[in-house]
């Protein structure tokens, strides 16, 4: 449950990561290429939260 509760901040993080880079695509193509290599290091970024997470699950039931 922990774990689960943990995850959804990473969840909502990228979710908003993604849209914002739909919405810079959108608004300048010529940027794609950047802002998709921006996007993923983004998703890296929020992801090691749920990393964090699990690694925190672990620590504190052992």
């Amino acid at each position: 449950m922990g774990y689960g509760l943990a995850a959804i901040g990473p969840a909502i993080g990228v979710g908003i990561v993604v849209g914002k880079t739909i919405e810079g695509v959108a608004r300048q193509p010529e940027l794609a290429g950047r802002l998709q290599v921006l996007m993923w290091i983004g998703i890296a970024f929020t992801e090691a939260l749920a990393f964090i997470g699990i690694a925190t699950y672990f620590i504190f039931t052992s």
